[in-house]
């Protein structure tokens, strides 16, 4: 099986969106994937949650598939680290507050950034 762990980084809806949709797309073949949000993409937490979020559908099942983790750090600097833990998202900081990318790689999981 393969195993797919998208690293989002950039805060830009546009191309976090693509994230979502390719791990939909992998979900729906029996891959195990994971949606990581770090960097300035953990200030798109508000914006995914929102009504106005034309993505929102795809983001809701995702989370709800519990595939998303957030990186401490950013999200705490980000001001969106309350909103995150309220939310259910599983919170990652086993790398200095950031999610560990060694850990996923030697978990078997393929890195996508974005």
């Amino acid at each position: 099986m393969k195993k797919i762990a998208f690293f989002g980084f950039t805060g830009e809806l546009m191309c976090f969106a693509h994230a979502l949709f390719n791990a939909d797309e992998m979900i729906s073949r029996g891959w195990d994937v994971k949606v990581i949000i770090e960097g300035q993409s953990t200030k798109l937490i508000p914006v995914l949650e929102s009504d106005q979020n034309p993505f929102k559908a795809i983001w809701l099942k995702l989370k709800d598939a519990g595939v998303i983790s957030v990186c401490r750090a950013c999200a705490n600097k980000m001001g969106t680290l309350n909103e995150a833990a309220e939310l259910g998202l599983e919170i990652d900081a086993d790398l200095l507050g950031h999610p560990s990318i060694s850990k996923y790689i030697g978990n078997g999981y393929e890195i996508v950034t974005i």
